[in-house]
């Protein structure tokens, strides 16, 4: 299949299995780089916002409820 091809696929695909393709784009080539659109930074300060008042969990406890809730979780 040629780039022209993998392209043209490509909208066709759900918003999941783009996020798949993604995913392995980035583990195939950890050095590429994601370009930043409004709408990400607008939702990580959000995120942040969140966060900072105290609707959200460290790392390490979200860690812990996954582990927690998938055994498989490492």
């Amino acid at each position: 299949m040629s780039v022209g091809e993998i392209l043209e696929e490509l909208p066709r695909l759900d918003a999941s299995e783009r996020q798949t393709v993604l995913r392995r784009l980035i583990e195939i080539d950890p050095a590429l780089e994601v370009e930043e659109t409004p709408e990400m930074l607008a939702a990580i300060d959000e995120a942040v916002r969140s966060f900072d008042a105290s609707k959200g969990v460290g790392i390490e406890e979200a860690r812990q409820r996954v582990a927690c809730s998938n055994p498989s979780f490492s």
